[in-house]
């Protein structure tokens, strides 16, 4: 079975919180436990939290849920380049899988909810990659 991690960004909670109960509903299909989950307060300070969650031994991937939804200026593109290339660095750091759930950028909050599956996507990423990297 696998263990994972998962990350919940709060802000915009509308969505992520129907993201969050994707992904419980994604590793429940796919036979994968999750863990240990960490409300964290938006995306771009879920790295920590994905990297606490990675360094642990009974951890085998970690997943990453979020909203990113554009404002007035670039800031939603800001948050999400420097989230994802952090994401990244801790899988590679870790060698473990860390999988991006993040809606946005440059989306509305009701695109943001049309796509609330990015939490399940997540989830199913990240067993994937445990089982071919096994």
């Amino acid at each position: 079975m696998v263990s994972l991690g998962l990350v919940v960004a709060r802000f915009n909670s509308s969505v992520t919180e129907q993201m969050e109960e994707a992904a419980h509903e994604a590793a429940a299909e796919r036979d994968a436990e999750v863990a240990e989950t960490v409300h964290v307060p938006g995306a771009y300070d879920s790295p920590l939290a994905a990297d606490r969650l990675a360094r642990r031994d009974d951890i085998d991937a970690v997943a990453v849920v979020g909203a990113i939804v554009t404002g007035d200026t670039d800031h939603d593109r800001v948050i999400a380049d420097a989230t994802a290339k952090s994401l990244t660095e801790v899988s590679l750091d870790r060698d473990k899988p860390v999988t991006f759930g993040v809606s946005g950028p440059g989306m509305s909050g009701a695109e943001a909810r049309e796509r609330i599956s990015k939490g399940a996507e997540a989830v199913y990423a990240a067993t994937e990659l445990v089982e071919a990297l096994a």
